[in-house]
């Protein structure tokens, strides 16, 4: 086999090294086709119980998946990371998930207004859409990073099915900013438990897009009521796709379309709990925040989940390149490992005590038994034996 063979892009770099997760990451095209796959099995066995299959999957399937096939902490060779980053394989991956989103989104809303199924099972099939919308929040998380405008607006239109489109402007140019500092509203707080932490992300990266926005238009002496506004165009594309099926299947698809949108982007910040709870980067001499490096973020190399997930998990390389493409993500040794996956540890986040069973004493290690190096809760310091600054 030559390079060329091995490198689509025809180097003679690293030329006996091959990704063995290459076409693994096709399997991320599965979980836009939940809605397909409920209604193939509910029409098959005649059981409505199918219509939360994207439910039973994440929450059952995918968190026992990462525990019996484990992790893998190995990383691509450096001499190979510029042929991965070129290669379009990889971000076809990433492109096909969104037609397959929005069929299943028009399937599943046309399955809902036709009648005939109960109210579980509605629920059912809504929350097993915002599953497909959530995800795809992630895949317009990869999108959003990179250069190219077209991956740019193909990143908003992944967004638009959560009425989230205000994360494309929050994430880069906020979340990126102040990730683990108390001033993030993405960044959870050791002893904030997640149902205290959403109400706190939801309004706080809402308000911080909005005055992003404007103050990038100011510089630019433009009005903050135009089209070229990034959170106004990117909630446009809501409107029109939520106008489209309303006037396809008729008004009573508003409340599944809305219900849909709330659960998707709640699984996005229920990730997001997990991403950075209690870390914490410090002020410098200067009075700015040290760079963000591998020890402010949670990491895990649960193969399952970050192949479902593009690597989103190798989340400590992604904040110090955040335009790297996921294929070429590593790991570091250095960085704070959670216990499992993702999708076990959203389970967990549900559950607050459970959460700080098992979170609270790794952000304790993490910091040597010095809490006072922690992103603590106001209010809670006492409880953890610290005294507020």
């Amino acid at each position: 086999m030559t390079a060329a063979d091995t490198y689509p892009g025809g180097t003679d770099s690293a030329p006996h090294w091959r990704d063995p997760k290459r076409y693994y990451w096709l399997l991320g095209l599965f979980i836009p086709m939940f809605p397909f796959v409920a209604w193939g099995l509910v029409t098959w066995t005649g059981l409505g119980g199918f219509w939360w299959t994207g439910v039973v999957v994440l929450y059952v399937v995918f968190p026992l998946i990462d525990i019996l096939i484990g992790k893998d902490s190995a990383n691509p060779p450096d001499s190979a990371l510029a042929w991965l980053e070129q290669d379009r394989y990889y971000r076809w991956c990433t492109y096909m998930y969104l037609p397959f989103q929005y069929a299943g989104l028009v399937l599943g809303i046309w399955l809902l207004t036709r009648g005939g199924m109960s109210v579980v099972d509605q629920i059912g099939l809504t929350v097993t859409l915002g599953g497909v919308a959530g995800i795809g929040i992630n895949t317009a998380h990869e999108l959003g990073h990179k250069k190219e405008s077209t991956e740019r607006w193909l990143s908003k239109i992944a967004l638009a099915q959560t009425m989230y489109g205000h994360f494309f402007i929050e994430h880069n140019r906020g979340h990126h900013v102040r990730v683990a500092t108390p001033e993030d509203p993405a960044s959870a707080r050791l002893g904030e438990s997640f149902w205290r932490f959403l109400p706190r992300t939801v309004y706080g990266s809402l308000t911080s897009a909005w005055r992003l926005e404007k103050a990038r238009l100011g510089r630019r002496g433009k009005s903050l009521w135009t089209w070229r506004n990034d959170v106004l165009n990117a909630w446009a594309m809501t409107v029109a796709l939520f106008g489209a099926l309303v006037a396809a299947f008729g008004p009573e698809a508003l409340p599944y379309l809305v219900g849909q949108a709330v659960f998707g982007f709640c699984l996005l910040e229920v990730i997001n709990y997990t991403e950075h709870y209690g870390l914490l980067r410090r002020r410098t001499d200067t009075g700015r925040y040290e760079r963000c490096a591998p020890r402010h973020s949670w990491n895990s190399d649960n193969v399952a989940s970050n192949v479902f997930l593009y690597h989103l998990q190798r989340h400590s390389d992604h904040h110090a390149n955040p335009t790297r493409r996921y294929q070429a993500l590593r790991h570091f040794d250095d960085a704070p490992e959670l216990p499992t996956g993702y999708a076990g540890m959203i389970v967990l986040a549900y559950f607050p005590p459970l959460w700080r069973k098992v979170m609270d004493p790794r952000v304790q290690a993490h910091y040597g038994g010095d809490l006072t190096r922690a992103n603590i809760r106001p209010g809670k310091h006492a409880a953890y034996g610290v005294v507020a600054a």
